[in-house]
């Protein structure tokens, strides 16, 4: 019997690991299952893009990674608290197979299936070390290289691309390489059409055809439902990626413009960390120290990683400017996950991300008054494991502490 990766996938996927992945995640069985269903597809679509792209010898060494990783015989350590988790290497995985648009996936699943955003990323995490793994292990099975396994996905890929369920729309992820198999739609369509007129006999057929292609065309092109924008923070939720806030409605801002004893003004809000943090050093009577710690709170980075995206560095060029209106002032920076996922996992990234801010303030010319940076994990984190989103949000963050003034 020939290999078909779509099966082998959803093998793994048993009745049972998704009651227990829905138990973990706080969802219903109903909802996971919708978002698998998507995301397998679209994982698998992925892997294929990226092979087809060029990318057929970084495929092959991912696969065998995952492969080696004990991932297959550990899909329910997942899904259980201390049960081993998702292989550390997940984010370089989703990183080489999507680049940045990993956090968008998990916002498209999020919406598409109904469930929480941190839920739809934990569920990639599982399921793109998993088709990797299926794929390595077939690899090995049976003696492909590089070369045979870019034949094996590009043979399948109409039939992974007719997987994808009606209205997730990955054309946003997926891209040139859909655009392709429309173009290839398109031309059935056609051929259809030249059918139809020979007469009725043709009738039923070509409905069922034109129902299809219709289909694929509104998977491709996608209907109504606008830009689809990666939604990433600093939080490392079960899998170390992001989760997107889609659910979180964000408190109404209050402009704000703060004033430094140099008589530059920063654009910023009441309450934000440069108020806070300027009113703090303006008054004679705070004490700096390890217990006083002012969050960022617009700072963002690309899905899994501590690379800071450019549209939220304004803040910490605030904080530069201010550092450079107090020259006496020394900070500590501190990373912070909530209590999802893997500690050492999570504490490794809260640590990266911690580093690359300050990075970024000693790139700026006031790397003198930085008095480390250090990631925390869940040490600090308020909120269990299985608290509402709206919680577990304020326990992943960046921070900044005071150390002298």
């Amino acid at each position: 019997m020939s290999f078909n990766i779509l099966d082998a996938v959803k093998g793994f996927l048993t009745p049972d690991l998704v009651s227990q992945a829905s138990s973990f995640l706080g969802e219903s069985d109903s909802s996971v299952t919708k978002a698998l269903g998507g995301l397998i597809p679209t994982v698998l679509g992925g892997i294929t893009q990226k092979a087809e792209s060029g990318g057929a010898d970084a495929i092959f060494n991912l696969a065998k990674q995952a492969a080696g990783s004990g991932i297959l015989g550990n899909l329910a350590g997942n899904f259980l608290s201390g049960g081993g988790g998702i292989p550390e290497g997940v984010p370089g995985m989703l990183q080489g197979i999507f680049g940045s648009k990993a956090g968008g996936i998990a916002n498209l699943i999020s919406s598409f299936a109904g469930i929480k955003g941190s839920s739809a990323a934990s569920l990639l995490g599982m399921v793109a070390p998993l088709a990797l793994g299926v794929l390595g292990k077939h690899s090995s099975d049976s003696g492909l290289n590089a070369g045979g396994l870019l034949s094996l996905l590009s043979g399948q890929k109409n039939s992974i691309l007719n997987a994808i369920p009606s209205g997730l729309n990955l054309s946003g992820i997926l891209g040139d390489w859909a655009g392709k198999a429309t173009s290839a739609a398109s031309a059935v369509h056609h051929e259809v059409e030249q059918q139809a007129s020979s007469g009725g006999k043709w009738l039923w057929p070509v409905l069922l055809a034109l129902a299809g292609v219709g289909l694929l065309l509104y998977l491709m092109k996608g209907c109504g439902g606008g830009e689809h924008k990666e939604a990433v923070t600093t939080e490392v939720p079960a899998v170390v990626v992001d989760s997107p806030k889609a659910e979180v409605v964000a408190p109404v801002k209050e402009s704000l413009k703060v004033k430094l004893p140099n008589g530059v003004e920063l654009d910023a809000y009441k309450g934000g960390i440069e108020d806070l943090l300027v009113t703090f050093l303006n008054d004679p009577n705070a004490k700096p120290g390890k217990d006083n710690w002012f969050d960022f709170n617009d700072l963002n980075f690309k899905f899994g990683t501590a690379e800071i995206i450019p549209e939220s560095r304004k803040e910490v060029d605030n904080l530069v400017q201010i550092l450079k209106a107090y020259p006496n002032a020394k900070i500590k920076i501190g990373g912070y996950t909530d209590k999802v996922g893997d500690e050492a996992a999570n504490k490794k990234l809260s640590g990266e991300r911690a580093q690359a801010v300050k990075a970024a303030l000693e790139a700026a010319g006031v790397g003198s008054q930085i008095d480390g940076a250090e990631g925390y994990g869940s040490e600090f984190a308020k909120y269990p494991a299985d608290a509402p989103e709206a919680d577990r949000i304020k326990d992943r963050r960046v921070s900044v502490s005071v150390r002298a003034k």
